[in-house]
């Protein structure tokens, strides 16, 4: 019995041991793959993230309709959601209106003038006569006054109706800029996405009043997937703005995306604290904002896991990872 006891222990420690040893091949591997990091490449790992698009109305008003749903597709310059424009309608009928009314009277006021115009050119011609014969001595002072009078009176006339056509004519413009702002604010009720994305949440249900600047959906544009990354003094310094990367995700190990470098922060900071190592977040680093080229890749979402490998001297081969699609 006692020698039955003692077998199960040896085993028991043995089974141990052979855990223990797994454990220490597996950290020792993982340490050679980083010490294997060919020279002139920077690897740094975070999640990938997206530009996420708010889509809201630009003014107050109720929704009417919602064309899409959480997760569905979208493309640049789709109509996901439209808003009441009856009232908008009904204003812009009436400006309209003003248009044509403000035409009318342009033609109206353009008419009296040229009649004006020609009462003066006649009391211009009487005017004339009369000084001709006051010379003479035929025409009296009284008939060359009276002819004067008449020639200022018509010329006030034609000065005052020349400003009315001013004035319709600016009446024109304003009920047309009235027509165009109308217009302007039935299209904004048409609410577009200006990019190719996801619809991450729907906020606002139709029936909705909803103020200027309510959002009514959010969209993560799958055109701007990037990834960033923190890199020590000697690394950051390094990288250059434009510069190759490749992108390996932890869902997709078998591809690496192509991608570039955007942005490297001119000052340095602590590692963000989503960084599991205590001991790695007192480290003073740069941000390296790696963007994903291409025009998103369906199998790519935000919140991913991945890898970030960074050409630092064109010459340097990439590591062992998969080729680029």
């Amino acid at each position: 019995m006692g020698d039955k006891k003692n077998l199960l222990k040896k085993a028991a420690l043995g089974a141990v041991i052979l855990v223990l040893l797994a454990a220490l091949g597996y950290r020792l591997f993982r340490g050679g793959e980083k010490q294997a990091l060919p020279a002139g490449i920077a690897m740094g790992n975070g999640r990938i993230e997206a530009t996420e698009v708010d889509i809201a109305t630009c003014i107050p008003g109720r929704l009417y309709d919602v064309l899409v749903k959480e997760g569905d597709p979208v493309k640049e310059n789709q109509i996901l959601a439209t808003m009441d424009v009856s009232t908008l309608q009904a204003m812009l009928r009436q400006a309209e209106a003003e248009v044509r009314r403000a035409q009318e009277a342009s033609r109206v006021a353009q008419a009296k003038v040229q009649e004006s115009r020609n009462r003066v050119a006649l009391a211009t011609k009487e005017l004339e006569r009369s000084r001709n014969l006051f010379t003479k001595g035929i025409a009296t002072q009284q008939q060359l006054d009276r002819d004067q009078t008449y020639k200022n009176a018509y010329s006030a006339e034609l000065e005052g109706l020349v400003s009315k056509v001013s004035e319709s004519r600016a009446a024109i413009a304003a009920a047309i800029a009235q027509t165009e702002r109308l217009k302007t604010e039935i299209d904004d009720c048409t609410l577009r996405t200006y990019c190719n994305g996801r619809v991450q949440t729907r906020l606002a249900e139709p029936g909705e009043v909803l103020p200027a600047g309510g959002k009514v959906l959010t969209v993560i544009a799958l055109d701007d997937l990037y990834l960033n990354v923190y890199l020590p003094e000697k690394t950051a310094g390094r990288v250059a703005i434009g510069g190759e990367a490749r992108v390996v995700a932890d869902a997709l190990p078998e591809v690496a995306f192509p991608a570039r470098v955007t942005f490297v922060a001119e000052k340095a900071q602590f590692t963000p604290k989503e960084v599991e190592s205590t001991e790695e977040r007192q480290k003073l680093v740069f941000r390296v904002k790696v963007l994903i080229q291409g025009k998103g890749d369906p199998r790519l979402k935000p919140g991913m896991p991945a890898v970030a490998y960074l050409r630092l001297d064109k010459n340097a081969s990439w590591p062992e990872t998969p080729n680029s699609r």
